[in-house]
């Protein structure tokens, strides 16, 4: 109930706040055209950064995609990540270690950790340039960094950028904040190397694609992709053998990210008992929260999820996530373009 009257007020304010769209319009461009300009500050390096970023203001699917070129680049380089660590409890540089968990690192860095800890470097830093010195310090050093929701940064110039948008909601068709979701004006993704749509339908027709192609209106330098999330089969219960997803019992779904609404559909369609539990983005999950949820037999959650829950003494053999994928349309050509930048450049 509480969630249902949070979303109704938020489309009130948003209604009611019109007036205030041009403002953070004029704001915002203005910021770009300095930069742009060279009025402020931007700094570039001479070694691979890679910025994966959006113009929303969140639930593009950057944590799949980031993962995805971890994937890709991991064998070939000396790669690190640098986010800013939403939600974290610690300040400044921090380097992921075996001490680390979602509060000093925040969850989706500490997923990246938990995940890649023996291939890769993974940092955050609300400064980009310090994180970036810092990381410059390792030893051994990183000749790639991918920088995590880095797309408004600008203090940083990323030699590569990847800007996400998903599919039910294109920044095209979007407005600048407070009434749409825009965090600067659509001009932004000119910025971009390479734009996603994401989250699309596993059957979208190549004449959907060039449709959206038109409203894109992609600039010389610029390709467009399209993907889709791909949901396990299984689900994680810590560190046991995955269990089939499909002979789990009615559970509860336990959610804190911007946008369940994928997952849900998924699990409507292979027809999974459950019940949902919607939490905003990057909720902090209180004691009376978990308290409650530890009187549920089994509950299922995002990777996301569970890296602020997995802790909790209370959820144990009772807390399963279930993992996800991204796949890119044109998988050769999207990842030909990011390796010619970070290892063959």
């Amino acid at each position: 109930m509480f969630n249902r009257l949070y979303i109704v007020l938020m489309k009130f304010l948003r209604v009611i706040l019109i007036p205030i769209v041009p403002i953070y319009y004029v704001i915002t461009w203005f910021r770009n055209l300095m930069f742009d300009k060279g009025y402020k500050a931007s700094k570039s390096y001479d070694f691979p950064i890679i910025c994966v970023g959006n113009l929303s203001t969140g639930g593009t699917g950057k944590t799949p995609m980031v993962e995805y070129l971890i994937r890709l680049l991991k064998d070939n380089t000396k790669l690190a990540t640098l986010s800013r660590g939403y939600g974290r409890s610690s300040k400044g540089f921090v380097l992921g270690n075996e001490t680390s968990d979602a509060l000093s690192l925040g969850d989706e860095p500490f997923q990246f950790y938990n995940k890649f800890n023996k291939d890769i470097l993974v940092a955050v830093d609300s400064n980009r340039q310090e994180g970036i010195a810092k990381l410059l310090e390792q030893k051994p050093m990183p000749d790639v960094v991918i920088l995590d929701d880095a797309f408004q940064h600008r203090k940083v110039q990323a030699g590569f950028n990847v800007l996400l948008s998903t599919y039910d909601n294109l920044y095209t068709d979007d407005f600048v904040l407070p009434t749409g979701n825009l965090r600067e004006p659509k001009s932004g993704a000119k910025r971009a190397n390479i734009i996603v749509v994401t989250k699309c339908p596993s059957d979208l027709s190549d004449q959907i694609k060039q449709n959206i192609i038109s409203k894109i209106k992609p600039l010389k330098h610029q390709e467009v992709f399209f993907s889709v999330i791909r949901y396990s089969a299984d689900v994680i219960l810590g560190d046991k053998k995955p269990v089939s997803l499909k002979q789990l019992p009615a559970f509860k779904l336990v959610t804190g990210i911007a946008n369940a609404t994928p997952l849900v559909d998924y699990l409507n369609t292979i027809g999974s008992e459950f019940e949902h539990i919607a939490f905003k983005d990057h909720h902090s999950f209180s004691r009376g929260e978990i308290d409650e949820m530890s009187k549920y037999a089994c509950i299922v959650t995002t990777e996301k999820d569970y890296m602020r829950l997995k802790s909790e003494p209370s959820l144990q053999g009772k807390l399963y996530y279930l993992p996800i994928e991204v796949q890119i349309d044109r998988p050769e050509q999207f990842n030909k373009l990011i390796k010619d930048f970070a290892i063959n450049n």
